[in-house]
């Protein structure tokens, strides 16, 4: 469970890289419902915040790194940047831009990358803690990490974020996931999970990689939004017991995500 109450190492923020913001805008809100809003005195097609109900539920911004991909960034929240970014270092980790900070009262924001090259990013809060909603239709309820060395990733985020990990069995027998807490939280708090998976179908380059779980009260409306406005189907919709009925998809620039509709919606 995601809520908005922050401790170190739980997902607080999220956004979008993508190579037309306007573009993005359009396509998520005929998904998700979301209204898009600029950034400070950012115009459109510049960084912008999503709102949901008039909460802010993730934002978008142009691509700034070269070669990069449009992909989503997930934050864990962190109360010094400083000390986050020194851990990762020390675990094995790259560092592409150092802790920076958000006009006068943001807060300061570090991008990362783990051992086997997933990116992630980091938020030290001041004015603005996090996401404002989570856990219900149209917003964050899960992050998930496909990585390549499911032990060396364990090994790496726990001496990063000292999180909790628990190894469950994937129905049928498909082997382990691994679910993701923060310390000294309850499993009540569990906010992802990690699972291993052959490079070859991690995409063309590879690449372990984070993407975002967004609740959906209708999975197959979603997927039909979604593919309806320009994004692609990877995966599904299949219903998993215990967990929900969910799809992998992508939006119109590759951005992958996830819609699941929790099984109490079933």
């Amino acid at each position: 469970m995601i809520t908005t109450d922050f401790v170190p190492g739980s997902p607080c923020w999220l956004d979008l890289g993508a190579p037309d913001v306007e573009v993005a805008a359009a396509f998520y809100r005929a998904v998700f419902g979301w209204r898009a809003e600029p950034y400070g005195d950012q115009g459109a097609g510049g960084y912008s915040l999503f709102r949901l109900d008039g909460k802010v539920v993730a934002a978008a911004g142009p691509l700034t790194e070269d070669g990069a991909r449009s992909a989503w960034t997930i934050y864990f929240h962190t109360p010094d940047a400083d000390v986050t970014v020194e851990a990762v270092a020390r675990a094995g980790g790259a560092v592409r831009s150092v802790p920076t900070r958000v006009g006068t009262e943001g807060g300061r924001f570090a991008q990362l990358t783990d051992p086997q090259g997933a990116e992630f990013a980091i938020w030290e809060p001041a004015g603005h803690p996090g996401i404002e909603a989570v856990d219900g239709p149209g917003t964050l309820g899960w992050t998930e990490l496909y990585t390549t060395d499911p032990a060396a990733a364990r090994a790496f985020y726990r001496a990063v974020f000292d999180w909790r990990t628990q190894d469950v069995p994937l129905p049928g027998g498909g082997g382990t996931y691994t679910l993701l807490r923060p310390a000294d939280c309850g499993e009540d708090r569990v906010h992802g999970g990690l699972l291993g998976v052959p490079a070859d179908l991690l995409g063309p380059a590879g690449r372990p990689y984070w993407h975002p779980v967004f609740g959906s009260a209708d999975c197959d409306a979603s997927v039909g939004l979604a593919t309806g406005n320009g994004g692609r189907l990877v995966m599904g919709p299949e219903t998993v017991e215990g967990v929900g009925r969910l799809a992998v998809c992508t939006d119109p620039a590759g951005a992958e995500f996830v819609v699941l509709m929790p099984q109490e919606l079933l």
